[in-house]
């Protein structure tokens, strides 16, 4: 719980220090700029503030890592509601009012969250999970998503490091086995989901791992 915090604080303000011309900018997402990623983040808190106050009675049917679905193909920007993320980007006009939303419903989200008792269950996506397993799913949310924010911005600060190292291990567990060693936290995260290519010499370290990758997530 306490992690899902630092790891959405952290993104909201690397958000916050953005200067309006980086908003135009590419990020780490398929198709999307920077604008329209923090767009869908403002979603994306909407999505844990519903999902915090929808009880469910039932066991849980997921957990944080059996949350997540591995898809087989990356996506390409062409998704209608990818499409309708860049049309709702695009209507704010200013940066200042996506950063304005953005720290307004975040705020609440972070604080829904800190609130939240870890153990209750709740509902999402027609699934139930314990809200502790939920945030703890989306730390890697989060993590990856500060990622794709910076990844154009080389001055911008990047994820917290015991973000970046629950994320490893979190999508180590998705994918069912480990990624080596000598691969730091972000270059796992990175090349696991497809982020980014590994090198020559980086794929031969990988091993029979490398016919698993790139893991989408969705």
């Amino acid at each position: 719980m306490d992690l899902f915090s630092r790891s959405w604080t952290a993104l909201r303000a690397a958000v916050a220090e953005l200067p309006d011309e980086d908003f135009a900018r590419p990020s780490g997402c398929t198709g999307w700029l920077v604008r329209d990623l923090v767009c869908h983040l403002i979603i994306d808190a909407q999505d844990v503030l519903i999902t915090l106050v929808t009880p469910a009675e039932s066991e849980p049917t997921r957990d944080a890592v059996t949350y997540w679905e591995v898809a087989e193909t990356p996506p390409t920007g062409d998704d209608p509601l990818d499409a309708l993320t860049v049309r709702l980007a695009a209507a704010y006009e200013e940066p200042w009012l996506l950063k304005f939303h953005l720290d307004d419903v975040g705020s609440a989200a972070g604080r829904a969250a800190e609130l939240a008792d870890p153990a209750v269950r709740v509902g999402t996506r027609d699934e139930v999970l314990t809200a502790g397993d939920y945030l703890c799913a989306y730390v890697l949310e989060w993590t990856l998503h500060h990622l794709d924010l910076i990844a154009y911005l080389p001055d911008a600060a990047e994820p917290p490091a015991e973000g970046l190292a629950r994320s490893r291990e979190l999508l180590e567990k998705i994918a069912g086995a480990a990624f080596p060693p000598s691969f730091s936290d972000k270059d796992a995260l990175l090349i696991g989901t497809g982020r980014r290519a590994p090198a020559v010499a980086e794929k031969a370290e990988l091993g029979e791992v490398a016919a698993k990758l790139p893991l989408v997530l969705g």
